[in-house]
């Protein structure tokens, strides 16, 4: 059980913990060596060699790989006893390998534009976090194609691993039933404690008058476009001038990204340049950019850009803040619904229509409870000073895009911090019985396919404890 708990990545009481963490913001953060996992190799020939660590089937696993890898968690700062992480890693790796054979059984095959989104997010989170093309490659000595190929490799072997998983579980549920003797099994004292959880409805106010201000943020981009033109570095001027923080510490570099990664407007323009030429000005949800195309590989272009947003000014700020004022005495007074008053005036497009009601912007989870956590500054000071019923005054803040708006919020309801129950923490913990479910039948799975599986392991390796649970023939 333990070494498809492994293959899964996360314990029962773990996987709670990141649902709860997930929902409390949904920000994807990469380390370098997941994405260097060993790539998939064909054996035509059940004879051990030197190179060999392992065969499962018609599967190889080589000793460089494995070498390869537990140098990479090293370095990358996995403390683990050597004798350990290598054990722990070979079992990975052989568990891996049974499911390849299995799909190779069953004709199971991807391709490579099943991978290719994922591919380029990935190689993009591995430039921003190496800091740049050169560093990463300086830190994997390898060139950017021969990078770009080991993820494929691994990202191909994952997505055909969770096929043949997704045919061997397709059909397991939870019961009711199934799902109180799992909740039961639990220690009490080890449920994860669920953070307070809020219901809010918010009525929004754009600032008014704003084409006066989008006019002004033009005409600095027009100014900062014409110094570059005359000769000036975009690095230098993006480090000075830009308003998108992450990219201009990098000189206003993004990285290589696909079309659909880009906000249409800024792909089109992006798409269209040539190597080192300007963009004229673009407008987009966040504001306006000048572009400068670096490099374009097929289907990826790497571009630097100039982010300038529309300011607004403070008399603009008072009169959308008295306008809401004047919508939330109407509220109080009774004179008006709130869900009636979102619909007439609000700005949000995500809530109005739905009685002012908060939803996540995740389109895979439109959740309507969030956690403190998961709020911006100023709608966190508000919410955590009212009560349930309550309106708020109305307060400056800024929307999902960044941009400057004004609010005046509702806390709907509110869910206290708790230890996990089945009451209120229903489909955390279905999910979290879920994974154990599909665990225990992968264990069996890999119990079975060890009967009929040829599999010979390389001397070295024999002393791996987990290796006398049916690997060894």
């Amino acid at each position: 059980m333990e070494y498809i708990m492994m293959l899964l990545k996360r314990t029962v009481l773990g996987y709670i913990d990141i649902i709860i963490m997930m929902k409390r913001k949904l920000k994807f953060c990469l380390t370098l060596i997941c994405l260097f996992l060993p790539g998939v190799f064909i054996a035509n020939s059940q004879v051990l060699i030197e190179s060999v660590a392992a065969i499962v089937g018609n599967e190889v696993i080589y000793l460089s790989d494995l070498e390869n890898t537990i140098s990479d968690l090293r370095r990358n700062g996995d403390k683990t006893p050597v004798d350990q992480l290598t054990c722990k890693v070979f079992q990975q790796m052989l568990v891996s390998k049974l499911f390849m054979d299995q799909a190779r059984i069953d004709s199971i095959t991807v391709t490579d534009e099943a991978v290719e989104g994922d591919l380029n997010m990935r190689m993009n989170d591995a430039i921003r976090t190496a800091g740049s093309e050169e560093a990463l490659v300086t830190y994997f000595k390898k060139s950017m194609l021969e990078i770009r190929r080991d993820i494929k490799k691994t990202l191909l072997e994952q997505q055909v691993v969770g096929e043949v998983q997704s045919k061997i579980s397709k059909n397991i549920t939870i019961t009711p039933v199934a799902l109180k003797k799992f909740y039961n099994s639990l220690p009490k004292d080890s449920l994860p404690v669920v953070p307070a959880k809020y219901e809010i409805s918010v009525i929004q106010a754009d600032p008014p008058d704003n084409e006066d201000n989008k006019a002004e943020a033009r005409q600095k981009l027009l100014d900062i476009r014409s110094q570059i033109l005359a000769g000036k570095s975009f690095n230098v001027l993006a480090i000075m001038y830009s308003e998108d923080p992450e990219t201009a510490k990098l000189g206003g570099e993004i990285g290589f990204r696909v079309r659909g990664e880009l906000e249409k407007p800024y792909a089109d323009a992006a798409f269209s340049l040539t190597k080192n030429t300007v963009s004229r000005i673009v407008e987009s949800k966040y504001g306006f950019h000048i572009i400068q195309l670096i490099d374009r590989k097929g289907d990826m272009v790497n571009t630097r850009h100039i982010l300038i947003r529309p300011k607004v000014k403070l008399e603009q700020a008072t009169k959308a803040m008295a306008r809401l004022d004047s919508i939330a005495n109407l509220i109080r007074k009774d004179s008006i619904k709130f869900e009636t008053a979102a619909l007439r005036f609000s700005t949000h497009k995500d809530s109005r229509t739905n009685g002012g009601k908060l939803v996540s912007s995740n389109p895979s989870s439109r959740i309507t409870w969030f956690t403190l956590e998961e709020l911006n500054q100023e709608m966190y000071v508000k919410i955590r000073e009212m009560k349930v019923g309550e309106i708020s005054d109305p307060f400056k803040t800024t929307d999902e895009n960044n941009n400057v708006v004004f609010r005046i919020i509702k806390l709907d309801n509110v869910l206290p911090a708790h230890s996990a129950n089945l009451k209120d923490d229903y489909q955390s913990l279905y999910d979290a019985a879920l994974v154990k479910e599909r665990a225990d039948v992968f264990d069996k799975w890999v119990k079975n396919k060890l009967g009929i599986t040829y599999v010979k392991i390389s001397e070295e390796f024999k002393s791996c404890d987990f290796l006398q649970k049916g690997w060894l023939k």
